[in-house]
């Protein structure tokens, strides 16, 4: 599935097109971007539309965060998210950081989330399995970090097509669509 990232307004635009892959570890946090990714609340960032959901629209502001590898930035904005999307963005930065453990607990709180299925779909080619599996990712990315290689290059598209679902969800939950 292609995301267009003009559909997601003016403000997150900029921020998600053509995005480096994000790495399994931590990455270097993409600096040029700190100004622009810190100017950016709920009221700018959905500039043009009614926020139906201000959580979601944290979420999403969380995940453009950890997209340019800000880890501690997303954790400050994921932590105080008490829902499962506010769980899985959180699992995802821990499993980022790398602390598989702490993932592995966020992704407990999370359960079964709306997006699985659609990720099942979208990494089949990648995982060789139809069905998303948050623990089972946890320890593949594990592994590939150690590893390297085409492994970890499926993980690596694999967490980048996680991430759009992800987001995309938020986004769509945030305006009320």
């Amino acid at each position: 599935m292609k995301h267009d990232p003009e559909h997601y307004g003016s403000a997150f635009a900029p921020l998600i097109t053509d995005p480096a892959p994000m790495p399994l570890g931590p990455g270097k946090p993409n600096g040029a971007l700190r100004d622009r990714l810190a100017a950016l609340d709920v009221d700018a960032a959905f500039a043009g539309h009614v926020v139906a959901d201000r959580v979601m629209a944290d979420a999403a502001i969380s995940g453009v965060w950890l997209l340019h590898n800000f880890l501690d930035e997303s954790h400050t904005i994921s932590q105080d998210i008490h829902t499962p999307t506010g769980s899985y963005w959180h699992g995802i930065m821990h499993r980022r950081e790398p602390d598989y453990s702490n993932a592995g607990y966020w992704f407990h709180k999370v359960g079964q989330h709306p997006v699985f299925g659609q990720l099942g779909v979208q990494t089949a080619d990648l995982t060789g399995r139809a069905k998303w599996e948050p623990f089972r990712f946890i320890d593949e990315c594990e592994q590939a970090a150690r590893a390297g290689g085409v492994s970890a290059q499926r993980c690596i598209d694999a967490q980048m097509i996680e991430w759009w679902v992800l987001f995309d969800y938020c986004y769509r939950k945030a305006i009320g669509a």
